[in-house]
C-alpha cells in the first residue's frame, strides 16, 4: 500500500504536505503511509487519498484493477496476488515481509514441509 500511496501521490504532483493539507493530517502522517513498515491510513483518509489524487479507491487499498480513474494504469500498481484474502493471511504475510531475505527462505521451506 505503501508504494501505491506514493504512486498515487507523485503521479498527482503533490508533495507529502499537499496530501496532508487535503487529507487532514500531518506531513508525518503521510510520510508513514509511505514507508514499507509505516502505518495504514484510515478508511477515510484512504478514501479522501483516491479522490485527491484520482486513483480508484480498490487500486489504492488493494491493488487490485486499474489505478486511473480513466483506466490508465500507475506504475506502483500491485500483483493481482499480492493482497492477502482474510486477517490469517495478512497476519502471516506482515510477518513473513519483516524477515531478512535468509530467514524468507526458511519460512519458504517450512511451509513447503507442511504440504503446500
Amino acid at each position: 500500500m505503501s508504494d501505491r500511496i506514493r504512486g498515487a501521490r507523485t503521479s498527482a504532483g503533490l508533495s507529502q504536505s499537499q496530501l496532508a493539507n487535503e487529507t487532514g493530517v500531518k506531513r508525518s502522517a503521510v510520510a508513514q503511509w509511505e514507508r514499507k513498515e509505516g502505518t495504514h491510513p484510515s478508511v477515510e483518509h484512504l478514501a479522501r487519498i483516491a479522490v485527491v489524487t484520482q486513483v480508484r479507491f480498490e487500486w489504492l487499498a488493494t491493488g487490485r484493477g486499474c489505478g486511473k480513474a480513466d483506466g490508465g494504469e500507475l506504475s506502483a500498481a500491485a500483483p493481482s496476488a499480492d493482497y492477502a484474502r482474510n486477517d490469517l493471511e495478512g497476519n502471516i504475510l506482515s510477518l513473513f515481509r519483516r524477515l531478512p531475505p535468509r530467514k524468507r527462505q526458511v519460512a519458504q521451506s517450512i511451509i513447503e514441509m507442511l504440504g503446500v
